[in-house]
């Protein structure tokens, strides 16, 4: 239990990341699981990023004397974190165009709707 207190991020992130998967399973309308989904990512890129900070040491941005390679962070987790959220960006806008077609087509974004009106 000590360690969920002293890791606050992490436990946030599992925290949003619960929160995120609950949105996506329980709800039927298309732009609340969109809207999970997107809290899921966010969880993810907050788990990394909090997991690649070490306190004490400074960003790898070298302005003059160099104080070797232990004196920074590691810039390939926030790197990978910044190209996540271009993928979840682009995820979500082509999921909201489908929604948009979605809603185009049968009136409705509740999926459970969508569904009987498809059989028919």
């Amino acid at each position: 239990m000590e360690k969920l207190l002293t890791n606050y991020y992490e436990t946030g992130a599992i925290i949003l990341f619960g929160v995120g998967f609950m949105t996506l399973l329980l709800h039927n309308n298309l732009i609340k699981k969109v809207i999970g989904m997107n809290i899921m990512d966010t969880a993810v890129f907050l788990f990394f990023i909090a997991k690649g900070y070490i306190q004490g040491k400074e960003a790898p941005i070298i302005t003059g004397d160099f104080k070797g390679v232990g004196a920074y962070i590691n810039p390939i987790p926030t790197s990978l974190m910044l190209t996540g959220i271009v993928v979840g960006v682009s995820t979500t806008a082509f999921a909201l165009a489908l929604t948009v077609k979605i809603y185009e087509k049968y009136g409705t974004v509740e999926l459970d709707k969508i569904l009987e009106k498809g059989d028919e």
